[in-house]
């Protein structure tokens, strides 16, 4: 028998009689090459063999398989002719005692820990005010009827994007990581993302690497709001806030609209009390300041001193006009003096003035034998009384 011929009976044996086998044991080495294949070997305390996992397969892969984990795989035995070896062809790995999803999950959670993806420094509070928010998950999801329903009972006037996403299945990952990117460029001061209950599988997507890469790059603070209370993803130790379900993400990030009007119709009643009181303590100072200002301001002096003026040139102009009227009169009672006086005025004709030694008398002044003279506007006569 030739050494090619013995190699085939032998790979007919073997392929024929492990198709499809278990086979538990400890890793020995691991080699992830670049074609995506996954290159092996297990072993126990006496004996180890060399396994292999095609790409196709390491695709399904949940977990990442390490040096010294005890596992069982699920394949087949195979043989290579040419050099006479035989390996095991894997299809399906679990580790011993433990599910696959249980480790993957504990081993992205190390890898993201140590990267600082759940440090509280990294975390980004929500904004106070939230007038955009995006919500990052199925569009027929009862998870986003839930979150609509709550954000038009509790503040409506909140403008919602809507961003679609597969959010399980071996897609969603990559579907959710596209969306969430996209959702940072919106320019919303929030975004929600996450879905309703499932099983393990069916939320696996928020547990994986490209999910946890894309919410710690964000810009935008991202609340994940995944599953039930009880379901805690990875996505919730990246997010800047968890949320034990979609609805309870809206209850934390919006007010109730009703007890926000209630409050601020409270508080316009105090401020306004508050504001009036306020005016009225300004009306009393500004009176009481008005009031030392007329008492000391220069205008009321002036205004003072002038109403003062003004008196005393009224009684200035009343003086003046009692003195002139006073002098006029006086004038008059001169000028008739003067007229008295006046020979021109006094003699006219018929008449003569009556002096006696440069005394004008009347006539009846005159004694008997006395001398007097008499003079009009022309003459002069010495005149002796006879009687």
């Amino acid at each position: 028998m030739s050494v090619s011929s013995l190699n085939i009976k032998i790979k007919s044996l073997l392929e024929a009689t492990f198709m499809h086998i278990w086979v538990e044991g400890e890793v020995a080495s691991v080699t992830y090459h670049t074609s995506g294949h996954l290159y092996f070997s297990i072993k126990d305390q006496e004996s180890s063999i060399k396994c292999v996992m095609w790409r196709s397969s390491v695709g399904r892969l949940k977990f990442q398989l390490e040096r010294g984990m005890r596992i069982v795989i699920e394949g087949s035995i195979g043989v290579y002719t040419p050099r006479g070896e035989y390996q095991f062809f894997a299809v399906h790995i679990e580790p011993y005692g433990q599910g696959a999803l249980a480790l993957a999950y504990q081993q992205l959670k190390e890898r993201l820990q140590a990267k600082g993806y759940f440090d509280p420094s990294n975390k980004k509070p929500l904004p106070k005010y939230i007038q955009k928010i995006a919500l990052v998950t199925a569009k027929e999801s009862a998870g986003l009827h839930d979150m609509l329903k709550i954000i038009e009972k509790r503040w409506a006037m909140v403008e919602v994007f809507i961003v679609d996403t597969l959010v399980q299945g071996e897609n969603a990952p990559a579907q959710l990581s596209h969306a969430l990117r996209y959702a940072d460029g919106l320019g919303v001061d929030v975004v929600v993302v996450g879905r309703g209950g499932g099983s393990s599988e069916d939320l696996w997507a928020f547990n994986t690497q490209a999910v946890a890469d894309a919410i710690f790059a964000m810009q935008t603070p991202v609340v994940s709001a995944v599953g039930h209370e009880v379901d805690v993803l990875l996505s919730d130790f990246v997010a800047d806030v968890r949320a034990p379900t979609p609805s309870a993400s809206i209850e934390m990030i919006f007010p109730d609209s009703r007890e926000v009007y209630y409050m601020l119709e409270e508080m316009a009643g105090r401020w306004g009390s508050v504001i009036t009181q306020k005016i009225r303590h300004c009306e009393q100072e500004l009176k009481h300041t008005h009031e030392i200002l007329l008492r000391t301001s220069p205008s009321r002096e002036l205004q003072a001193k002038s109403d003062i003026f003004e008196r005393l040139g009224e009684e200035f102009a009343r003086t003046i006009q009692h003195k002139i009227a006073q002098k006029s009169h006086d004038a008059k009672a001169i000028e008739q003096k003067i007229q008295m006086s006046d020979p021109k005025l006094q003699c006219r004709k018929g008449w003569a003035k009556i002096s006696i030694e440069g005394r004008v008398v009347d006539l009846s002044e005159i004694k008997p034998h006395q001398k007097f003279l008499l003079e009009d506007e022309e003459n002069r006569l010495e005149a002796y009384a006879i009687i």
